[in-house]
């Protein structure tokens, strides 16, 4: 998606939105590997986190003609429908942990 941009912004919004998509991913594998359901939940969290950036961040480049009409409304589908997921994830990684102590 960010390919379309203009060439100045190859160190501004590409490299924010490219760099904020890797971090989600990067943050759900961490987490996945830890052996702690609080530390799941906390990159769960994380993940989450990184995810708004790009949602702010696709907002601007649309705002700023960057988008065509019909990216933005589907990259902003994408992420709530991710968000969801992340969150039902994170929701279900803290009830466990709630359940263990209870």
């Amino acid at each position: 998606m960010t390919k379309c941009f203009p060439d100045t912004e190859k160190f501004g919004l590409t490299n924010q939105i490219n760099r904020a998509a890797v971090s989600v991913a990067s943050n759900l594998a961490e987490g996945s590997s830890r052996t702690s359901l609080k530390d799941q939940a906390h990159f769960s969290q994380m993940a989450y986190s990184s995810l708004m950036e790009p949602a702010c961040q696709i907002s601007i480049a649309e705002e700023l003609g960057f988008l065509d009409n019909e990216a933005y409304p589907s990259l902003r589908n994408s992420i709530e429908i991710l968000s969801k997921k992340i969150n039902a994830l994170r929701h279900s990684q803290l009830r466990r942990v709630r359940e263990l102590k209870g």
